[in-house]
């Protein structure tokens, strides 16, 4: 017997759920209709359902206001079958996603929750709302032919990256009703992510950012032509600053229907960007001075005019404008705290006119170790810290995560926080790089991870360089107490030039740099005996050799010191052995993860910051093998990548050992003796 096709009951639904809205007095919007330029735009920009450009059109769609002032935007997706209100992966989050980290049309297609989140995600991408919610309803006849319902309602945020959280169960949508709005947001606003689920997140997104980053330097390397080294990595800056947006002070992300390609003077494509990057710039309340040494950068190839030259009524810069937007947009306008550009970089370095020699230099810090230097050199909420080889400012942005961290945990007033907070970006964080196109990745960086971007100074650190603000307060010395360093290698005594100038202008506190491993071992012992006048070496960890993958192999070791004073040959210093970190590396272009926790890497991790602070009485992963206390001479600077010495002296029990193997094998060989003979005479 055929099996009887259950019939969809969409309709319905869509009779029922709008009758709700209708008798709510809601503004709402249909299919066909219009909610506002913005959104529409970005539906029509942001993949569809099944793959193809454009074509998102929610069942329906609404702009509500908070009593705040704040604009929420909601996205309804009807569905008409039992089964189809959401699906989750076994993580428990919207499978929007499959494990190849690729879109899962599938599911966004057939279940009215993942299809209201994609619609989510397409407002994140492009325009400057950071709060969506998403509604999925569906329902099916019983047997007695009464309509069910089921909702699902869900929380799409930069906060939560995009992926969704549940607001709760509801039977009917009269939480949006007026009255009862602000308690339905005051909710909203209780989710929180663990910390455990913020890390799955963060991994997850950085491989779909790895993927993005590929795809998008092969299509400009490919098809763009004519673009300098340093105008492509200006181009990507230039972009996504001008899409950042700010919208609490009036300030809209730049659109791609914004750039007309119009030959007008002071209106081409690339003087529409350079305005909006000013405005943006602006809202920021970066220093005058700050604001126009990057627009001076950015304008000298925003304004050219080859890449404002009309062909085909489009311009190079729009099209590689909206290259950047499409393929990046979702992942820079969601506040990840992670080395986006650095990512960036590394992706694009290829770009820059570097030598081998100086492309080697500029390698991006695992955010993993940039976390472990962190830790290392005590950072708390009253920490100032410098970098004085900042690079993307990889090793910033992972300074102040610990320091907001660190704020929200001690302070548990709102208005106290925030002033906290604002302090923390604003003044105490220095970040020095010399190289031009790096520096604007460093400011990319920590305006698009809090706006830290005040004092991220293009100055030669060894030259330049006289421990004052670089802006604002420039007559004051930074009170730098915390130091963290991935300095370039090819720099004398393999980069400790930098470190000794740093620890030398610092009064107290902690340092944490990771540096070739040559550096402790002669490369650069007059610069480390000038330190140890200074500063006291606390602890030597030997990284994996594996660690930078990617690049050619070089065993690093992180120094770890206390600022202020002198070393005694007496002091003790703790060697740990930290070649096996946990993780296990691998170099495959085309995979979707090239790192994996195969041995209880965190916990790894955060042993070695617990020897290094409290002693042996930490340990617990680690064996004695790896861990080893002893001195160093302060007159040497050549010693300081010891191992645990190996006692060669025999105990009692390799004695007894011995005696037994030797036993052992002496009745083998007359057994074995004994059956040659009895072969021999035929027995």
């Amino acid at each position: 017997m055929a099996k009887i096709k259950v019939q969809s009951v969409e309709p319905n639904i869509a009779d029922l759920v709008n009758g709700w809205l209708k008798s709510y007095k809601l503004d709402y919007k249909l299919e066909q209709e219009s909610l506002n330029t913005e959104i529409d735009q970005a539906l029509n920009d942001y993949f569809s359902k099944s793959g193809g450009k454009g074509g998102n059109r929610p069942d329906a769609k609404l702009l509500l206001r908070s009593s705040d002032g704040k604009y929420y935007p909601i996205l309804i997706e009807y569905k008409g079958y039992k089964d189809k209100l959401i699906k989750l992966d076994s993580e428990k989050n919207v499978a929007n996603k499959n494990s190849k980290n690729e879109p899962d049309y599938k599911n966004i297609n057939s279940y009215a929750v993942n299809g209201a989140v994609h619609y989510a995600n397409a407002i994140l991408h492009y325009t400057g709302y950071t709060d969506v919610i998403a509604i999925g309803v569906t329902g099916f006849k019983n047997d007695s032919g009464k309509l069910e319902h089921s909702i699902g309602v869900y929380y799409v945020s930069k906060s939560n990256f995009g992926v969704g959280q549940k607001v709760d169960d509801y039977t009917d949508l009269s939480f949006l009703k007026k009255e009862n709005f602000d308690a339905f947001i005051e909710k909203v606003g209780l989710l929180s992510l663990t910390q455990e689920e913020i890390e799955k997140l963060k991994e997850r997104r950085e491989r779909e950012i790895d993927a993005s980053l590929v795809k998008l330097n092969n299509d400009i390397y490919q098809n763009e032509k004519g673009l300098g080294e340093n105008d492509r990595v200006y181009l990507v800056a230039a972009s996504i600053m001008a899409t950042l947006g700010d919208v609490e002070h009036n300030v809209y992300p730049l659109k791609k229907s914004d750039l007309i390609s119009s030959d007008e003077k002071d209106n081409t494509d690339g003087d529409i960007m350079v305005r909006k990057i000013k405005a943006f710039l602006a809202a920021k309340k970066l220093p005058e001075d700050k604001r126009d040494l990057i627009v001076r950068t950015l304008q000298n190839t925003l304004t050219t005019d080859n890449i404002n030259k009309v062909e085909n009524g489009e311009t190079q810069l729009k099209r590689v404008f909206t290259k950047i937007v499409d393929d990046l947009g979702i992942y820079y306008k969601i506040g990840l705290t992670t080395d986006f550009t650095g990512k960036l970089f590394n992706e694009m370095y290829g770009w820059l006119g570097f030598t081998q020699d100086k492309l080697n230099d500029v390698v991006l810090t695992p955010s993993y170790v940039a976390t472990l230097l962190v830790k290392l050199a005590r950072v708390n909420k009253d920490s100032y810290v410098w970098d004085f080889a900042t690079g993307s400012a990889g090793l910033l942005v992972a300074t102040m995560n610990e320091m907001l961290i660190d704020a929200k945990d001690k302070i548990k007033s709102p208005e106290q926080l925030a002033i906290k907070s604002a302090q923390i970006k604003a003044t105490q964080l220095l970040g020095l790089e010399i190289l031009s196109s790096v520096y604007m990745l460093a400011i990319l960086n920590m305006i698009m991870m809090g706006d830290g971007s005040s004092n991220i100074l293009n100055k030669d650190s060894l030259k330049d360089f006289n421990g004052n603000y670089g802006f604002g307060n420039t007559n004051d010395k930074f009170p730098a107490n915390a130091f963290v360093l991935n300095p370039p290698y090819s720099a004398p005594g393999n980069g400790m030039v930098f470190v000794e100038k740093a620890l030398s202008m610092m009064e107290k506190g902690y340092a944490a740099i990771i540096i070739q491993n040559s550096a402790g071992s002669g490369k650069a012992s007059g610069y480390n005996k000038k330190i140890l006048k200074h500063s006291t070496l606390l602890a030597s960890i030997k990284m994996p050799i594996d660690l930078f993958v990617g690049k050619s192999s070089v065993q690093t070791n992180v120094y770890v010191f206390r600022v202020g004073e002198a070393h005694q040959k007496d002091d003790v210093v703790k060697f740990i052995d930290f070649s096996n970190d946990g993780y296990t590396r691998s170099n495959r272009k085309k995979a979707s993860c090239n790192l994996f926790d195969t041995d209880n890497a965190k916990g790894r991790y955060q042993e070695v910051v617990d020897l290094v602070r409290y002693g042996k009485s930490k340990l617990n992963i680690f064996t004695e093998k790896e861990y080893y206390e002893g001195t160093i001479d302060p007159e040497n600077g050549a010693d300081w990548n010891q191992t645990s010495p190996i006692d060669t002296k025999p105990t009692l029990e390799d004695f007894k050992k011995t005696v037994s193997d030797y036993l052992a094998w002496e009745v083998s060989t007359l057994l074995k003796n004994q059956d040659n003979e009895n072969e021999r005479l035929g027995k």
